[in-house]
């Protein structure tokens, strides 16, 4: 492109004022008039008249007969000025309008440059090839994360907590202590209640011996039945006695145990509610730890009633369909689950039917109550065609792909989309093998001459996601 293929306003103008200049030089060389003094005949000299005031002006008057057909020195000597002038007028006017034409030819010249130039260049895309793979069918859903098991624990016993022994976020196993309440109240309980057990143990030896001596006794014709009755009551008694204290040394034993609070679960304990020194109440409203399952977890999800026949007849196929969880972008995968159950019937208000799938969580990438994208495989379709999203357009009459032809230009071909698999779609009405653009949309247009380059994307043979 030349400097002067887009002349300024500047160069315009200045060769509009010429071409006015050269019309103007024009016109008073072919006008019947001629320069005379004002107040006076034609005349020679430059002195200036004053009449009231104002010098006096040239005019232009017409030349007389006598001036243009008489006779005499006069006229003579009057045309001889007249006429050099007028070579000299025309002289000028040439040079203008020549300057003006070749200004106009210079400015108009760069205009055609590119004619001459080669015509449009092609344009440079990226491109993707249509290929042959497999792809999976899928029922997406929103879903929440869910433990299988969540226990809030609270103290059995009221006392003083003495040991916090967990620290926040620990990951716990079963046994694994995690709260003590001051056991000394509950261990005199056991002592005091040992202690009656024995008294009371002994009272029955005592009431044992003596029924024995009684039996003899009675057999013997010595005492009274009444007086044997008797000692066998007293023998009942105490055995009731011993039971009594054993239930309450149990009891005891119990209480001093719940001083001790161990995880029921395997786990993960959340932030520390209690501190060393509190004082808990028996069966309090508000939980001393909460433990949350990681390992394995769950993820509760609803899906349309649309979709149930699908799910139903892979639960049938293949017992434990699997199910991929994403994150809230739905663009990483998180984990690969299988559904282990569903509801018993479909919700009428919603018109959904829940669904549970169990994800191992080794690497714990799974949170209780995250928010997750499901994407269920309930089929597979094999040996489809295959294209990258990001060739696919869109308009008011479909999807359409911009196909490479052999002589480097595109060709517009509308095509039918079906399943979509992450950034791959099953296509229909393209051959395997067909090289389409990839990018530079806004500039193609149908018939448009391109240059191909490495894509940076490929639609690649692939299988449903694992």
């Amino acid at each position: 492109m030349f400097a002067y293929d887009n002349p300024s306003s500047t160069q315009r103008e200045r060769a509009r004022i010429a071409r006015a200049y050269a019309c103007q030089f024009a016109k008073r060389i072919n006008s019947p008039f001629h320069p005379t003094k004002s107040g006076g005949s034609a005349g020679t000299g430059k002195a200036m008249n004053k009449v009231n005031g104002q010098s006096d002006q040239v005019i232009m008057e017409p030349i007389t007969g006598l001036q243009r057909g008489g006779t005499g020195v006069n006229l003579s000597k009057a045309a001889s000025p007249n006429r050099n002038h007028r070579w000299r007028l025309i002289a000028i006017a040439a040079i203008l309008i020549a300057g003006a034409v070749a200004i106009y030819l210079h400015l108009n010249s760069g205009k055609k440059q590119p004619a001459r130039g080669g015509g449009i260049p092609s344009l440079p895309i990226s491109t993707a090839t249509v290929r042959t793979g497999d792809i999976g069918v899928y029922v997406s859903a929103l879903g929440t994360v869910t433990p299988f098991n969540t226990v809030s624990l609270t103290a059995r016993v009221a006392g003083q907590i003495a040991k916090v022994e967990y620290q926040e976020g620990q990951l716990v196993h079963v046994g694994d202590p995690l709260v003590e309440i001051d056991p000394a109240p509950f261990q005199a309980a056991v002592t005091q209640a040992e202690g009656q057990l024995a008294r009371d143990q002994a009272q029955l030896e005592l009431a044992k011996l003596n029924l024995e001596r009684d039996t003899n006794l009675l057999n013997k014709g010595v005492i009274s039945k009444q007086e044997f009755d008797t000692q066998v009551a007293t023998d009942h008694q105490s055995e009731g006695a011993v039971k009594l204290d054993q239930g309450n040394l149990d009891t005891a034993k119990v209480n001093l145990a719940y001083c001790h609070i161990t995880s029921p679960i395997d786990g993960r304990v959340g932030l520390r509610m209690v501190d060393p020194g509190n004082i808990v109440q028996a069966n309090g409203t508000s939980p001393l730890v909460v433990i949350t399952q990681l390992q394995p977890i769950s993820v509760e999800f609803n899906v349309s009633e649309d979709a149930v026949p699908q799910i139903m007849q892979a639960m049938h196929s293949s017992n434990k369909p699997e199910a991929d969880a994403y994150d809230r972008a739905n663009q990483k995968k998180l984990a690969t689950g299988n559904v282990e159950s569903f509801n018993s019937q479909i919700d009428n208000t919603t018109g959904t039917l829940r669904l549970r799938a169990t994800f191992k969580n080794d690497d714990a990438v799974l949170f209780p109550n995250q928010f997750v994208n499901v994407q269920l495989l309930v089929d597979t379709h094999k040996g489809v065609t295959l294209l990258p999203n990001n060739a696919i357009q869109r308009n008011d009459n479909g999807a359409f792909v911009y196909v490479v032809q052999p002589n480097q230009t595109v060709a517009l071909k509308t095509i039918t989309v079906g399943t979509t698999d992450g950034n791959v779609s099953e296509v229909q009405g393209l051959q395997p093998g067909s090289v389409v653009a990839a990018d530079s949309f806004n500039r193609l247009s149908d018939g448009a001459k391109v240059t191909s380059r490495p894509s940076a994307s490929a639609a690649k043979p692939t299988t449903p996601n694992k």
